[in-house]
């Protein structure tokens, strides 16, 4: 569930205001004294006003108006101050404030007219010529003081399109300010901290940084080795102590965890809560704050919950999150052996978190699943042996080397006092299987495997650095997130390309590295997912790191085995010990990442003490993903081994051996053999096939691993920055016709555009002089519809991309390829070009959305015209109708399509992004809606950054530098 960041923070305006007036009012608003409007507003264009009652004498409540020392406790309306302001609302006074309307700054130059014993009165003037009045006036009350506050606006941007918008966000923030007024004037605890919204000062360095600048202020871990089954402390209380643990550590004159803005949680394993976020916050104070909650299955929750929450505090939407995981597998397990279930907190069937992130999806395919490659503990050894088998080692000999570098992690965890089991291990200790030492899936023992029976809990606290400031934090406690990146691989782990490589942590930290200016030689501490060896290995080889190297350490915790495997929440752990390394050691620059799955989801942070040069960014980066393999479990004819696992009972005892074997065509086939008489032979890269059911040895000698089929879609990214993403339909003997493979990814590349903030624009085009000739109806008779999960058929057509999409055609768009190109918002095409919906000549109908939108997009009679007599149609009759925007000489569409994405993507982001939702939207408003929705979709934008930017360079006759912002 997702929720829009401003609507929530008004819902939670209201619910304060709410929970205030049990104190702010005393009687109904009917029965107070009327206060008359005071002078003046009427010149104005828009006027909204507020009414409450304070229990409280009329001296105290204007004393406490008057103090600008105390307007950031009450007035909701403030969030900075500009320059030197007086101690007081003073007669003739002057001074510059920083005002939010509609949740984004203004500055506000103000004089006061008035200032006496019933209150005071403002006039000043704000952005784009907008003038500004604010008046409050007290009178006394039976029960102690009746308060009017009136607010008034007026200039040429508020008497258009933003004027409402801009009104009602006046409006509410006073109706909040009186019910903050109302709890100082009796003592309760006023509004959120003061966060200026000016650069701040870094001591250190000298440098002045950008009030929004992300920080790790505060970090704290909780180890419970000794569980108590007579109280088993659950979850959410371990959370909770490591919040509290590191608010402490970061110094904070005030009650840090009361002001948050955002509350993550990554979920627990060993006890599951409907809303872990809210649980939390409310244990700690943080009510107000809204709740966060990463994806139910993957460790890469705490970075990605740190990537996330940086993010926003960069955008401005948060000043303080708070960020947090625990478990108690331990006291779980502890409890089950004894008989005894916990009585642990169960929430409501309707809790949910405010927002979830990260991505939940089934784990397995079918062929998977048919062979019982279901577990962690299954796969990461079968992907240990693939790394193996590229190196083209030795079995003994690989063990040997990553038992030595699962001794190294166990030499960390002794060190670090939050370890689970800080026992260092020889190298012969871990790779001999014993009593204690269980074979768990070949070559792993028991002590190569993540240790999930913890009770361990970690948590940060994010912040910008103007809150920080705010908060008193010492500056020696300011670490800050330089950059992060999130990337997924191919999802089922059987169609990857190679089972031995890992593209996304490659271009996750590429990105990450690139954004914040720093080489993997540039790196301090690191710490690689460390779940199993495999993975250690596999990140490490992406981001250029040596695995195998004891003089370059590659875990600050010791490792999932060690240090602990707290279900999710691993990598919070990992960043809760990265933080005191970094203060001690400031000019360094600390990398962390996190993993979900089977190496499936990445997360990557970068870190360090000294300022960052570049503004964080939360990265996703699209890149050109290997082709997908189709994966299956029967073998027809031979194959290369990929890749073998062993796979043992709970009693150690063999069970079956696993398979990866790479046919001749590129697909792989996944096996399961139960027979002993293989299990001593080694057959990584060996030609293998099936005779009578069983696996027969053809070739002992070393095999190269088939290639993948060739990818049915491409991409590649075009423009200065790479802003331009063109994707490419490359099956071009059957004229890019659509099946299952090239859906998924199709989905898949869209998916990436949409994701990756550096992307602006995407073209869809076809390779080989056509666009699409539409459904593969081959595959289709065969029973491979290409239909996928989320975006439908074609892998798009249920749902088009938000971002602006160009159909750059070449030749024919029939059936679904003009169902496709219907779902971009501009059409070029080659002069040539046709499209068409000949599905009525086949008995079908072109139910992809290509009737709907013809019908929308063309008068009747074309729209008829394409569906019944089923003719394609010239591009230029389209162009004359509307449907296509440019027509060009054969061999140039992508060339004018480039063109046109460049000029879009030269523009302003957010006039771009809202621009498009304002006129996709509009044909559902009626016209009693319509002005109204186009306000409140404008406002934000003309009073953005961005909008002064943009008058700023026209007067300058310079180029915009555009933020987004």
């Amino acid at each position: 569930m997702s929720k829009r960041p401003g609507a929530l923070r008004a819902a939670r305006s209201v619910v304060t205001a709410l929970v205030r007036n049990a104190i702010a009012r005393r009687r109904p608003a009917a029965e107070l004294p009327e206060v008359p409007a005071p002078s003046g507003v009427d010149g104005y264009a828009r006027h909204v006003t507020a009414l409450g009652a304070i229990a409280a004498a009329p001296a105290v409540v204007v004393d406490l108006a008057r103090d600008l020392g105390r307007a950031h406790e009450w007035l909701t309306l403030h969030a900075a101050w500009r320059g030197e302001r007086p101690e007081r609302i003073e007669p003739g006074g002057e001074f510059v404030q920083q005002i939010r309307l509609m949740d984004i700054p203004a500055q506000a130059r103000w004089v006061v007219e008035r200032a006496d014993d019933e209150g005071f009165a403002l006039r000043g003037t704000g952005p784009m010529g907008i003038t500004l009045g604010l008046w409050c006036t007290v009178r006394p009350a039976p029960e102690g003081t009746v308060i009017r506050l009136d607010g008034a606006l007026d200039g040429a941007p508020v008497r258009g399109p933003v004027g409402s918008t801009a009104v009602r966000s006046v409006e509410l923030a006073l109706a909040d300010s009186i019910s903050a007024l109302a709890a100082l004037a009796q003592g309760a605890p006023g509004r959120r901290l003061s966060v200026p919204d000016e650069p701040i000062r870094h001591e250190r360095t000298g440098r002045f940084l950008d009030p929004h600048t992300p920080v790790v202020v505060g970090v704290g871990q909780v180890v419970n080795r000794r569980p108590d089954l007579d109280a088993p402390r659950e979850p959410v209380d371990l959370a909770a102590e490591a919040l509290r643990e590191a608010a402490r550590d970061s110094g904070a004159a005030i009650d840090l965890l009361a002001q948050a803005d955002l509350v993550y949680a990554v979920p627990s394993a060993s006890w599951s809560y409907a809303d872990q976020a809210g649980a939390v916050a409310e244990l700690v104070g943080a009510s107000r704050a809204t709740t966060v909650q990463t994806s139910a299955q993957g460790g890469d929750g705490g970075q990605l919950a740190v990537n996330d929450a940086a993010q926003e505090i960069v955008d401005g939407r948060a000043g303080i999150a708070l960020i947090s995981g625990a478990e108690a597998g331990a006291t779980m397990a502890a409890l089950q052996r004894v008989g005894t279930e916990p009585s642990w907190s169960r929430q409501s069937g309707d809790a949910a978190p405010d927002r979830k992130i990260g991505q939940d999806r089934p784990a397995n395919n079918e062929a998977e699943t048919a062979v019982g490659l279901g577990a962690p503990v299954f796969v990461y050894p079968l992907l240990e042996s693939a790394l193996r088998g590229r190196e083209g080692g030795d079995p003994d000999e690989h063990r040997a080397r990553i038992a030595g570098l699962w001794s190294r992690m166990s030499e960390v965890a002794a060190s670090n006092p939050f370890a689970w089991d800080p026992t260092p291990r020889t190298p012969e200790e871990i790779a001999t299987p014993g009593e204690r030492n269980r074979w768990v899936s070949d070559p792993y023992t028991k002590l190569m495997c993540a240790n999930l029976q913890v009770d361990l809990a970690a948590a940060l606290v994010v912040t910008s650095v103007a809150a920080a400031h705010a908060a008193g934090i010492p500056q020696d406690r300011w670490v800050f997130v330089h950059a992060g990146a999130s990337a997924t691989e191919q999802w089922f782990v059987s169609e990857r390309a190679d089972l031995a490589e890992s593209p996304a942590i490659a271009a996750a930290g590429a990105a990450a590295l690139g954004h914040a200016g720093v080489s993997v030689d540039d790196l301090g501490p690191v710490d690689l997912y460390s779940c199993f060896p495999s993975a250690v290995q596999l990140a490490a080889n992406a981001l250029g790191l040596p695995w195998d190297d004891p003089s370059r350490p590659l875990s600050v915790t010791g490792g999932l085995t060690s240090a602990g495997g707290p279900g999710n929440n691993y990598g919070t752990h990992a960043v809760a010990t990265m933080v005191p390394r970094l203060r001690d050691a400031p000019a360094e620059v600390g990398l962390t990442t996190s993993l979900g799955w089977y190496a499936t989801k990445h997360s990557v942070g970068l870190y360090s003490a000294t300022p960052p040069e570049k503004a964080f960014a939360h990265l996703r980066p699209a890149f050109d993903r290997p082709a997908t393999r189709p994966a299956s479990t029967e073998l027809d004819g031979t194959g290369v081994v990929e890749a073998t696992t062993l796979v043992h009972r709970g009693d150690g005892e063999p069970e079956a051996l696993l398979l990866s074997v790479l046919a001749e065509d590129g697909s792989r086939v996944l096996l399961r053999n139960e027979e002993p008489d293989l299990r001593e032979t080694d057959l990584v890269r060996r030609r293998v096939r099936m005779t009578d059911g069983r696996i027969e040895v053809v070739d002992t000698d070393r095999q190269e691993l088939p290639p993948p089929p060739d990818a049915p879609v491409r991409t590649s990214r075009h423009g200065a920055n790479g802003e331009v993403v063109v994707i490419t339909l490359d099956r071009p003997r059957v004229r890019n016709a659509v099946d299952r493979r090239l859906a998924l990814a199709l989905e898949q590349a869209v998916d990436d555009a949409e994701a990756d903030p550096t992307v602006r624009v995407l073209v869809l085009t076809g390779a080989g002089g056509t666009f699409c000739a539409g459904m593969d109806l081959a595959e289709a008779n065969r029973g491979a519809v290409p239909v996928t999960d989320r975006r439908g058929p074609l892998g798009l057509t249920a749902e088009p991309p938000v971002k602006p999409t160009i159909a750059a055609v070449e030749g024919a768009a029939l059936a679904g390829g003009f169902e496709l190109a219907l779902c971009a918002d501009f059409i070029v095409a080659a002069d040539d070009a046709v499209f068409g919906l000949p599905e009525a000549k086949r008995g079908l109908l072109a139910a992809a959305g290509g009737l709907w939108r013809t019908a929308t997009r063309l008068p009747r009679s074309i729209a008829l015209e394409l569906a019944l007599v089923a003719e394609p149609l010239p591009a230029a009759r389209l162009a004359g109708l509307g449907l296509v925007n440019q027509v060009v000489p054969a061999g140039t569409a992508l060339d004018a399509a480039l063109g046109m994405a460049g000029r879009i993507a030269a523009n302003a982001p957010l006039s771009v992004r809202v621009g498009k939702e304002m006129i996709d939207a509009a044909v559902t408003w009626d016209d009693g809606e319509g002005f109204a929705r186009q306000s409140e979709l404008a406002g934000p934008v003309l009073l953005s950054e961005d909008a002064r930017e943009g008058v700023a360079a026209f007067a300058e006759r310079r180029l915009p530098v555009w933020t987004g912002r």
